[in-house]
Order: structure tokens, then sequence, then C-alpha cells
């Protein structure tokens, strides 16, 4: 069932990539709930996915933009003023990469300028998404701005690799720059914890089919799908939701509660 939370708002997604990616979902379940918007990545992105082909679909605008970029951020929020015809409401940043992952180097062998690179282009630029915005005044006053996070940034996961270090600084950016804008602009900035989903960036990491599997066994709710994640992130943009701030919001089907579950001991039990 389809509401209108989102109605006379207007949005950016970082991030989109294709059918499989949250950015997709939640661009398609934004634009249904009312929602005027604009999708962007980077050129080299987009030449590999098709997110031009669902801006079409939906009726959203498109800009190529590289968020760790400060130029191409400020010719992005010119292009989305214009576009949309006023300030922004709400703001998804689901940009995710390490080079050294890519390049299956072990955590105990990293790239050191690859780390760098990593923490920029997956964290940072949330910090500098943010930043553009103020100093170009696009930010509507409650506006809500979004990050997509992993419990590796708490938790040890060995096949995550440097890609928990950009988790812990993104959150840390969330809570910083919320307080900020809570203050100058009663906007509100979170980081939402999917669970082990195979979006596109999820079936990068080696070993997700097992922790998939695991995280479902474990969690009482199962594993979020997509289309779920993207669900909740609406209501995060929405009116409803105007006091939350400064939180990582774990939606994994309650498995980062979990210590053992039933069906995880009758498999250790029948090993035996």
């Amino acid at each position: 069932m389809q509401h209108q939370l989102l109605a006379g708002k207007n949005g950016i997604i970082f991030g989109v990539l294709n059918e499989q990616s949250i950015a997709w979902a939640v661009a398609q379940q934004a634009k249904a709930a009312g929602a005027q918007l604009i999708l962007t990545n980077t050129a080299a992105a987009t030449k590999m996915g098709t997110v031009r082909q669902l801006a079409d679909s939906i009726g959203a605008g498109f800009c190529i933009a590289d968020a760790t970029n400060t130029d191409d951020l400020e010719a992005l929020y010119d292009y989305c003023v214009a576009q949309l015809g006023g300030k922004v409401d709400f703001i998804l940043h689901a940009i995710a990469m390490s080079p050294n992952m890519r390049k299956k180097r072990a955590y105990d062998d990293l790239n050191y300028p690859d780390l760098i690179r990593t923490i920029d282009i997956s964290a940072l630029s949330f910090h500098r998404i943010m930043q553009v915005a103020v100093k170009k005044d696009v930010l509507n006053r409650y506006a809500s701005l979004l990050a997509i996070t992993f419990m590796a940034s708490v938790r040890t996961f060995p096949d995550y690799g440097d890609m928990a270090q950009a988790k812990s600084v993104l959150e840390s950016i969330a809570r910083s720059f919320g307080y900020r804008l809570g203050k100058t602009h009663a906007a509100r900035v979170n980081t939402i914890c999917q669970g082990p989903t195979p979006s596109t960036a999820a079936k990068g990491v080696p070993g997700f089919d097992q922790l998939s599997h695991f995280s479902d066994i474990m969690s009482p709710l199962g594993n979020p799908s997509v289309e779920e994640c993207a669900a909740y992130i609406i209501t995060l943009f929405s009116d409803y939701t105007r006091k939350v701030t400064m939180q990582c919001l774990y939606h994994d089907g309650g498995f980062s509660a979990m210590g053992m579950s039933d069906e995880v001991t009758g498999l250790l039990a029948a090993r035996e």
C-alpha cells in the first residue's frame, strides 16, 4: 500500500546503480510516495549501471556527480534547485567502495593510499555532501539526511576489510553533523544499519552468502529485503520522524540483538 508520505518534498539520491541496489528501491518508493527526485552517481558508475533508465522510467532528474569532488557537488546542487524548483528536503547517501577489496587485498596487507581512498569515497563523501549543501544553502528546514552503514563498524567481520573503518567514520560524521544541522536547520542526520541483504554492494563482500544465511537463521524476523529497507527509509524522510537524529538505526530483523537462536543451536547439535 502506498501513502503520500513525501508529497511536496524534494530529494537527492546518491549511489543509484542498478535494480539490485538499495538506492534504486528507495528512488522507486520515494517517487511513489509523492517526492520529486534527482538521482546521481559518478560517470564511471553510470556507464556500468542503469541509473539513467530508472530516472527516465520514474520521471526523475539525473545529474552525474562525484561526491568526493566539491566542484561536482556545487554543480549538482545548482542543477537540483533549478530542476526541482526549490531547496532539498531529504538526501540519501548510498555510496561505498573499497579499492583494497576490489583488488582482494587482505586486511593485514592493505595498500594505504587505497585505504584513504576507501574512507574518502565511503565516509568523507557524506561530510562533503552536507558541508557543501550548507554552504550552498540548499537544505530546507526539517530536512532529513541518511547514509547506509553496516554493523562491521562496531563488530568484526573478517571479510569486510577496510570498509569497517569507513563505516565507523561514516557513523561518527552523522553524529557530529547531526548536532550542527539540528541546531541550524532543525534537520536530522542518521545512518541505517541494514542486515546482510543481497544488494549490489553486499554481493561484493567475500563470504556474503554464508553471512546472509547465518543472519537469516539468527534473526527472529529473518533478513530484510532491499524493498523493506527502502520502505523504512521512506519513513525516515517523512515528517513522522522529525525528532529522530544522530542515531545508527538497525534494520536487520533483530540480528544485532541476538546471541544464539534455536536454529543455530540445532545445526551445531546436528554436527556433533
